[in-house]
């Protein structure tokens, strides 16, 4: 098989050119996309515990712990003891990251729109339907 052909070398080399799309449209906001991907989870639903925050974006406890640890250092959220269990923590947003939400979800938007500016509209969705099939459903 040609390397060209190969599903693994493909969505390698789309996804590095997606994360450089996402990088440059969130550089404004001086985060990244994993920062980001913290961020939208906690506008989701604040007060998440780091293992809440792990799991749903499929990453380990160390992985997790980093991210936190950058984007705290930010001034964008705390980690508090969670009022239901004082033996964890919880992870709330700050002003500074409440405030974000907007602008950052429209540079989301804008940055989606340029990585499938050559897709029509029903190709666009078969895309993100294949990969959520690639991904097992997820």
């Amino acid at each position: 098989m040609k390397l060209e052909q190969c599903i693994n070398f493909v969505l390698t080399k789309a996804q590095q050119a997606v994360q450089q799309l996402f990088k440059a449209e969130l550089a404004p906001f001086g985060i990244t996309p994993g920062q980001y991907a913290i961020l939208s989870c906690l506008w989701d639903e604040d007060g998440q515990t780091p293992k809440q925050l792990a799991d749903r974006l499929s990453l380990d406890s160390s992985s997790i712990t980093g991210i936190l640890d950058r984007v705290e250092q930010k001034g964008l959220i705390e980690r508090q003891p969670c009022p239901r269990d004082r033996r964890a923590l919880q992870v709330v947003l700050t002003a500074k990251g409440r405030a974000l939400e907007q602008p950052v979800n429209q540079a989301i938007i804008d940055a989606n729109k340029k990585a499938l500016v050559e897709f029509e509209q029903q190709d666009s969705e078969n895309l993100k339907k294949y990969l959520h099939q690639l991904n097992h459903g997820e």
